[in-house]
């Protein structure tokens, strides 16, 4: 009886954790396409939401693999930030060289985020 139990509480921590990992999902689509889309700028107060959703509760997927997708968000909006600080000196420069760095890392960060939602479409880590 103790089995079944175990089973169905393990299903269903794997289905909570798979949907938070869609709602951080969604809210990282959502700034990512703004970042992309001229005028359809998300606040970037979305993006710390999710980073903050995924830092709570990556622990409690760690052995799973979900907690590489965990991982896989928390990396790629570190990343951004630190590309989108250390290329923001080109903006003093001239508006093109800035434009086309912030460009090709909100592309970047677009592409992590569609990689890693079609790989939890499929229950399959993210591969690195």
């Amino acid at each position: 009886m103790n089995d079944i139990i175990d089973v169905q509480s393990n299903e269903q921590k794997a289905q909570g954790l798979k949907n938070i990992g869609w709602v951080s999902y969604v809210l990282h689509l959502i700034v990512a396409v703004g970042a992309v889309v001229p005028g359809a700028q998300a606040s970037a107060l979305l993006l710390v939401i999710a980073l903050v959703i995924d830092l709570v509760k990556r622990g409690d997927a760690e052995g799973t693999w979900q907690a590489n997708h965990f991982s896989w968000r928390i990396r790629s909006v570190i990343w951004a930030g630190v590309l989108y600080v250390v290329t923001s000196p080109l903006w003093l420069l001239l508006i093109a060289p800035g434009w086309i760095a912030w460009g090709l890392i909100s592309l970047w960060f677009l592409y992590r985020i569609v990689r890693g939602m079609l790989a939890m479409s499929k229950n399959q880590a993210v591969d690195a």
